[in-house]
């Protein structure tokens, strides 16, 4: 889409008053209306969470190095692996693309700010309680929730106070949910500047369109769910107390209904920064775009019917198994149809390799690896297999931590020259790439072959004949991790402090609205609405 705009003048000499508008110090942040502030405060809070994840992680993978207790006992192992998940899917994950939702969608589609400013301050700031909430379970008697990021009943009936520290977080934090998806629902179907039709919106925008509905579809089933679960533990209720006459595999069934279109909550928005970059790096438009639309929208309708295929092993008749692995075998023909645009973007193009494309290419590669092995998940007796094997980690951290994960790098050094005003370091950005490409693959493939060869997931201890694998692994995740790490003190505060100013649109290429204010954007943006031919 070419975007020429008429106000380009007009709001750059609204700036020179406004500029001194806004409060300072903790006000600023506390009170935060502005999405760009607000948009800060979310990407902040996601990398404090990815860290302390992260952290996590590496417990676990220091227990896993060699066969035996190490470090933990099996109870205290748990904890770790359940909170793991948590935090870096509630904590992590999905704020980050929260906070890039913020930052770019009102840029993208010549608005002034989100619709609801403080409502949004509202969505951010009931996250670090939530987060504070369950991270000191920890600290309760009896540790922390123990049953799986699932939350699983019998377990989770079972365990301490900290279960019902957990349910309350994940309570605050699908209110925030689905206040954030409102909200970004009602900005770009309501604030667009004149002459942007739906069919000229940006791809981020897009993505962000259909996850926001994907999310006020899900997160009250999540609620309804840990709701029942906890009246189950205080109340005296039996919807999943086997002992009552209730039914476990119910609220796997609750659970999935929630639990796999938040999978594609956590990678949508991810195709939608993909398919901005490859464009502006391929200087070429993107291959297919009314495709790559409808493909989303496939993908989201389709999410809603392949709950079950995570349940192949609890007694599912054969023709519900049937119907569940058709059905997942569908939803990849709409994301085949994705990766294809995306090389056909690529094709003949200009290409050069910036490190937001070689984020964007490694995407591709790395999450198409997850594509095959989720598909191989699809077919019901190899998964009867696989369940609850290695296998499966391996699968969905290829599809999380390689796919999602990329695309917010990518995303990161793609837009931070409009956020900071300054150019990041080229040469820290490549080591930072190449690092994290290697090590992932180092950490995460390993385990598709632990899983073949039967080690189950969620074990503190393991058999002899699969401790080289183990090690591996442990290896490959450290060294992951302090590539992180590395990120954060040696490539994003440096960039926030300084380095090359960056200009308007420092990638030639580069289509959009957002390319056409200064860097670092003004705090008032598009107080002229611009007008999209």
């Amino acid at each position: 889409m070419a975007v020429t705009t008429t106000a380009d003048h007009a709001h750059d000499g609204a700036h020179d008053h406004a500029a001194h508008d806004h409060p300072h110090g903790w006000q600023r942040w506390l009170f935060a209306t502005n999405h760009k502030d607000i948009g800060t405060l979310y990407l902040w809070f996601s990398i404090v969470m990815f860290l302390f994840g992260g952290v996590l992680a590496m417990l676990i993978r220091a227990e896993l190095f060699q066969p035996g207790l190490q470090i933990f006992r099996p109870e205290v192992y748990n904890q770790l692996v359940t909170m793991h998940g948590l935090i870096m899917i509630f904590g992590a994950i999905m704020p980050a693309f929260v906070g890039f939702a913020n930052w770019m969608i009102p840029l993208q589609i010549g608005a002034s700010d989100m619709a609801f400013a403080r409502m949004n301050n509202f969505s951010f700031w009931l996250l670090p309680p939530a987060a504070i909430l369950m991270a000191s379970s920890f600290f309760v008697a009896g540790g922390a929730a123990a049953a799986g990021w699932t939350m699983y009943p019998p377990l989770s009936i079972q365990m301490g106070i900290s279960m019902d520290m957990t349910i309350f977080a994940v309570h605050i934090m699908g209110a925030s949910s689905i206040m954030g998806a409102i909200n970004i629902i009602t900005t770009i179907l309501n604030m667009r500047a004149p002459g942007m039709t739906l069919m000229k919106l940006p791809m981020f925008c897009w993505s962000w369109l259909i996850t926001a509905y994907l999310l006020i579809g899900i997160m009250p089933v999540l609620a309804g769910a840990v709701t029942m679960m906890l009246t189950d533990r205080h109340f005296g209720t039996s919807f999943f107390n086997a002992a009552g006459g209730g039914d476990p595999v119910m609220y796997q069934h609750v659970f999935w209904f929630f639990g796999h279109p938040e999978v594609y909550v956590m990678i949508l928005p991810a195709f939608g920064i993909i398919s901005q970059i490859i464009p502006t790096f391929a200087r070429k438009q993107l291959f297919g775009y009314a495709s790559m639309v409808y493909a989303i929208a496939s993908i989201a309708i389709l999410s809603f019917i392949v709950w079950a295929h995570h349940m192949f092993t609890t007694g599912m008749p054969v023709t519900g198994q049937l119907f569940f692995m058709y059905a997942t075998m569908l939803i990849s023909v709409p994301t085949g149809v994705k990766v294809f645009n995306w090389v056909a973007t690529m094709w003949k193009g200009s290409l050069s390799f910036e490190t937001p494309m070689l984020f964007a290419v490694g995407f591709i590669f790395v999450f198409t690896i997850g594509g095959f092995s989720g598909l191989i998940l699809a077919v019901a007796p190899i998964d009867i297999q696989m369940q609850d094997t290695y296998y499966v980690v391996g699968h969905f951290h290829y599809v999380l931590v390689a796919g999602s994960l990329f695309a917010l790098f990518g995303a990161f050094y793609y837009w931070s020259p409009k956020w900071t005003g300054h150019m990041y370091n080229e040469w820290r950005g490549k080591f930072h790439f190449w690092n994290s490409l290697i090590w992932v693959n180092v950490s995460f493939f390993p385990m598709h072959f632990l899983g073949l060869a039967g080690m189950p997931r969620r074990y503190a201890d393991y058999p002899a004949q699969f401790t080289d694998f183990n090690m591996l692994t442990s290896i490959g995740a450290f060294l992951f991790g302090l590539t992180q790490v590395y990120f954060v003190f040696f490539v994003v505060i440096p960039t926030i402090r300084g380095g090359k100013p960056a200009e308007a649109s420092p990638w030639e290429e580069a289509q959009g609205l957002e390319w056409t204010v200064p860097s670092p954007a003004p705090f008032h943006t598009f107080e002229v609405p611009p007008l999209v031919k």
